[in-house]
């Protein structure tokens, strides 16, 4: 037993994590881990975890929070990616702040009681939204930061070089709270041209780079040969992730081995959303459909970063989702045909491996982190893959977040 003199705001008793042998005590000092050992012996409210499993909250790299929830407005019949991108522009010109505002709480009060403490939101910047979406999204992320850190990527969703108007409001928002830049090179009638003016804005306002890179099967042409070399132009490694990357799952063993370690060699992180991948790619096909998902646990023991995110949120891209990356993470252990020994790599990809890409600095548990932690009823991070269990808690800076007790079997007499 570890005694100290000085008091904690909170102790969680009785913890497991996934890199101790035995359960320890956690003191949380001023919203900061403050000591992690067995039995401390001080002073401070408690809260017991039972021996359940505690992981720093999830974290969400690649979010839509501002064209979430719209199936009311547009029913799920899109057969595309481009019948999606129509159906949402076709909606954007009437979205107010408070219907984006109202739409984003929703989802975003979802993730928080799925353990999300940290989360990237993509938020379309053009002249038919305008600043709408981005100021809804701004006082998101001033209300619910009690509970998440939300990061802002502005990006141009329907291309940048063919239409007018859209870079200057890219700056007006990067002058007034946009955390980074994003774009997608696809949609452009000039794609080395997009992405050239994209690194140009990132560079002058030194923030990082989340790119919608591809979004299809064919990989006979590509946009990343553009983007890892002007990632290692710029002197971006580590700053520039690209999200979908749908042709890295076409590729044969030898040629993503190549793709692998030009990623890896250029610094460029890969975002894989498996929801919408796998309900948007081989749609053409007329039986024995292409998964369309690009293996990260695989792309990770190449050397390469990688996360697994939502992306969308019961709209024309994803006609469903409750924003929980456990559930998530478990849907893609499933797709990817994950072995039980990726079972950890796969949780890796919704905690400390998007923490990394994010360049979070202060994440996980470790004394002097903000203590961001969640309590799961299960005994193992790989359990946690395989049983999907109840997120029972939250914590963000020390306070609880929220509470979420297990179902109880309520047997007759």
């Amino acid at each position: 037993m570890t005694t100290t003199s000085s008091p904690f705001d909170l102790i969680l008793r009785s913890a497991t994590l996934t890199d101790r042998s035995a359960p320890v005590d956690i003191g949380i000092r001023n919203g900061r881990i403050a000591a992690i050992e067995p039995r401390l012996a001080a002073e401070g409210a408690e809260y017991s975890v039972a021996n359940r499993l505690v992981l720093p909250g999830f974290v969400d790299t690649h979010i839509h929070l501002d064209k979430a929830c719209l199936l009311d407005r547009c029913g799920h019949n899109h057969s595309s990616v481009g019948e999606a991108v129509k159906a949402v522009a076709a909606m954007k010109r009437d979205f107010t702040v408070e219907d984006v505002y109202q739409r984003g709480a929703r989802v975003i009060e979802r993730a928080i009681v799925h353990g999300t403490t940290r989360m990237r939101t993509h938020v379309e910047i053009d002249p038919r939204i305008g600043l709408r979406g981005f100021e809804a999204v701004k006082q998101l992320k001033r209300d619910y930061a009690w509970a998440i850190d939300l990061s802002l990527c502005v990006f141009p969703q329907e291309g940048l070089t063919n239409d007018p108007g859209t870079e200057e409001l890219l700056v007006e928002a990067l002058s007034d709270g946009g955390d980074l830049i994003g774009g997608c090179p696809y949609m452009d009638t000039d794609p080395n041209a997009h992405l050239e003016r994209l690194f140009n804005l990132a560079q002058a306002f030194n923030v990082d780079v989340d790119l919608h890179l591809d979004f299809d099967l064919d990989p006979s042409w590509w946009h990343l040969d553009e983007v890892c070399k002007q990632t290692e132009k710029r002197g971006y490694q580590r700053r520039v992730t690209i999200g979908h990357a749908t042709k890295l799952s076409a590729l044969p063993p030898d040629a993503l081995d190549r793709a692998a370690a030009q990623l890896a060699h250029a610094g460029v992180a890969v975002t894989v959303l498996p929801a919408t991948d796998l309900y948007l790619m081989g749609r053409d096909a007329t039986h024995n459909s292409p998964r369309g998902l690009t293996a990260a646990h695989k792309l990770v023991e190449r050397g390469v970063l990688c996360s697994v995110a939502t992306n969308n949120v019961m709209n024309p891209f994803t006609p469903f989702g409750d924003a929980s990356l456990l559930r998530m993470a478990n849907f893609y252990a499933n797709i990817a045909h994950a072995a039980v020994s990726d079972f950890d790599t796969c949780l890796d990809l919704v905690t400390k491996l998007p923490a990394k890409l994010m360049n979070l600095v202060d994440y996980g548990i470790a004394v002097g982190n903000p203590a961001d932690v969640i309590v799961l009823d299960t005994d193992s991070g790989r359990n946690a893959i395989a049983e999907l269990p109840d997120i029972v808690a939250g914590f963000k800076n020390g306070r609880q977040s929220f509470d979420r007790p297990p179902a109880r079997l309520m047997a007759s007499k």
